[in-house]
């Protein structure tokens, strides 16, 4: 979902991770990985803007950080 959310494909997250790319799909089959791999690649996530949400009621989740403490940018053109 993540991945989705920047518009990155598997090679993308795997190149910014720092992790091959069946490592990434190993991750989104459910497989587990090695806590430093995991971490990494929430690093990645992390970085490009992804903010991990807890728990709340729904599940964890996740969601794009709002750039510049909450503005959001503008959706017009010129």
């Amino acid at each position: 979902m993540a991945r989705v959310a920047l518009g990155w494909g598997v090679r993308e997250l795997a190149e910014v991770a720092q992790v091959a790319t069946q490592t990434i799909t190993r991750l989104e089959k459910g497989d587990r990985l090695k806590a430093k791999t995991v971490g990494a690649i929430r690093a990645a996530f992390e970085a490009a803007g992804i903010e991990f949400i807890p728990q709340n009621g729904g599940g964890p989740g996740v969601r794009l950080a709002q750039p510049d403490g909450g503005a959001r940018p503008s959706t017009r053109n010129g």
